[in-house]
């Protein structure tokens, strides 16, 4: 059932909490998706929210503590006892679990940790905080479906089928040995075909891809693109199955790395939103605005240098804005596809093969671009020499500008920089800087003042 929220349907809600109809308030809610109850619960007040979340069952409440907005979720924790929070843990998987624990404060991670009843469960949830969050041990799940290739066709179906109750949903049939290393995956169709007593070792395909334990979030959300996987085993140091990620995490992990990388392409260098507070907002944007003005007095201060020159020609300083500009494009350009290419592992080649064509096509834009200004300089000012001068100018620093921006990004790459970061003022100032030197210096050369 899909939930429109609308204005009409929030005062209903609260109308029902203000005359305690909790039995109305539930069968509303009864057929609503969890990610439609978080966004009811965003538009209420604090204390209506809590009511809500305590009036419903637990395995609905843990769904829906997922969805809404972390600060909310913690400040919702805050009002619940260690048990209340460790009913609904017990209720969600065992990554989700690991996740919402992780946001607790010390002292209450290991206090809701005992109150979970499950205590298999609470240990599966407690082996997975031992992994960084942006690992592939982070980013899994416990709840798999495996089986021995020593069993038979039968023993498996009944061991699947207990397995099965617990995972939501079954992607893939993991195959191990003995010791628990992984040796491959299951067909459902072979399983189907083969006679009741043979072995899974006889039907079972090698062939699997996985990821280890250690492997970080993205080059996991590469290897699942690549390969168009709705899941994907992880395997610790010894090859033994540890737990698998399926296609919804790494939807997750492939929106924050976006998010990440769009702030930095915009000059901003912390995780923040527009919720944030003041203090975090200024702080995640003052630098790259100190070095925008860095930038901007490193110009003037060239510009300054060639203050004869402007005077003897004034007409050069009509055009400084639009060399600035295209100096900040180009380079702009140039990394924004350096960059996807990276985070796409699209980049073939060496780094003198991209540079070199990053060259040709700056050349050949260049040149297109400069005889256009050529033309339109010398017809509106009549003076050739100038013409000239702005147009051999442009062309210059259209190819400093390309092969600045591309070589930051793989030159930052290299090094376990994210090259996001080249995309935006970075690039953007270092080209201005780079564009009135070079237009300035090769107007003193060819106008000679």
């Amino acid at each position: 059932m899909a939930l429109e929220i609308t204005k009409e349907l929030i005062e209903n809600v609260q109308e029902l909490i203000k005359s305690q109809k909790d039995t109305a308030l539930s069968e509303l809610f009864l057929e609503v998706h969890h990610a439609d109850i978080a966004e009811v619960l965003d538009e209420l007040s604090f204390d209506d929210a809590v009511y809500i979340i305590r009036l419903l069952d637990s395995e609905t409440t843990s769904e829906v503590l997922l969805e809404v907005d972390e600060e909310v979720r913690e400040k919702i924790f805050e009002r619940l006892s260690a048990k209340e929070i460790a009913e609904e843990i017990d209720e969600l998987d065992t990554d989700d679990a690991a996740d919402v624990i992780a946001e607790l404060p010390e002292d209450r991670k290991q206090e809701v940790i005992q109150k979970i009843e499950d205590k298999e469960h609470a240990k599966e949830i407690v082996e997975l905080l031992r992994y960084d969050e942006d690992t592939a041990g982070g980013l899994m799940a416990k709840e798999l479906v495996k089986v021995n290739e020593n069993w038979n066709v039968l023993t498996c179906v009944k061991e699947m089928r207990q397995q099965a109750e617990e995972v939501t949903r079954v992607h893939s049939i993991y195959v191990v040995d003995n010791d628990g290393k992984l040796k491959g995956r299951l067909s459902l169709k072979d399983l189907l075909m083969a006679s009741t007593r043979s072995k899974i070792a006889d039907v079972y395909i090698p062939k699997v891809d996985f990821v280890n334990v250690h492997d970080k979030a993205e080059d996991v959300a590469n290897v699942m693109r690549k390969y168009d996987l709705e899941a994907i085993p992880v395997v610790d140091e010894l090859g033994v199955l540890a737990g698998r990620i399926t296609i919804d995490d790494i939807v997750d992990v492939i929106k924050e790395e976006a998010d990440k990388d769009y702030q930095l392409a915009a000059g901003i260098t912390q995780d923040v939103d527009s919720e944030d507070g003041i203090l975090n907002l200024t702080k995640a944007r003052l630098p790259w605005l100190f070095l925008g003005m860095v930038g901007g007095l490193s110009a003037a201060s060239i510009m300054g240098i060639f203050q004869d020159a402007m005077e003897k020609s004034p007409i050069l300083f009509l055009f400084t804005p639009l060399i600035a500009a295209m100096a900040g494009n180009v380079g702009v350009q140039s990394s924004a596809i350096i960059v996807q290419g990276l985070a796409n592992d699209g980049i073939k080649g060496t780094i003198w093969n991209r540079l070199l064509k990053e060259v040709s096509l700056a050349m050949l834009n260049g040149a297109i671009l400069a005889l256009l200004l050529f033309l339109f300089v010398w017809i509106t000012k009549g003076n050739f020499q100038v013409a000239i001068a702005i147009a051999i100018s442009l062309f210059s620093v259209i190819i400093v500008a390309g092969l600045v921006g591309t070589s930051i990004p793989l030159v930052l790459d290299k090094y376990g920089i994210d090259p996001a970061i080249a995309t935006g003022p970075f690039i953007t100032t270092s080209n201005d800087i780079f564009g009135i030197l070079i237009y300035f210096s090769i107007a003193k050369i060819i106008i000679g003042f």
